[in-house]
């Protein structure tokens, strides 16, 4: 339980950081947009619901290439990143895949010096 208790205390100290950057406690899928948003490099005042979907997508295989689960494949004519699988998933339940993708966005900020 020690291992659990340390990611949440370090997750808390994140959400305490993206307060003090952003005014309010964000969500998980709130930075994995924002994450998204990095990864993708274009910054724009709106984004349609496909395109959200897509960047928190672009989040979760930019956070799991960390680990060797992805790789980018390619790039579209639109700039968008296209990923390619390299190993299975763990297969997880609800709680250990939120622990497992927190982990990673926690690697994510750590490597990215926030």
């Amino acid at each position: 339980m020690q291992a659990s208790d340390d990611l949440q205390t370090r997750w808390w100290k994140l959400e305490e950081k993206m307060i003090e950057r952003f005014g309010k406690k964000p969500d998980l899928e709130t930075i994995l947009f924002l994450i998204g948003i990095q990864e993708f490099g274009d910054i724009r005042p709106k984004f349609t619901k496909e395109q959200k979907q897509d960047l928190m997508h672009i989040a979760v295989c930019s956070l799991l290439s960390q680990s060797g689960y992805y790789d980018i494949d390619r790039y579209d004519d639109d700039g968008w990143p296209h990923f390619r699988q390299l190993k299975a998933l763990p297969e997880f339940n609800m709680i250990e895949q939120e622990i497992f993708l927190k982990d990673h966005v926690l690697l994510y900020f750590s490597n990215h010096d926030f």
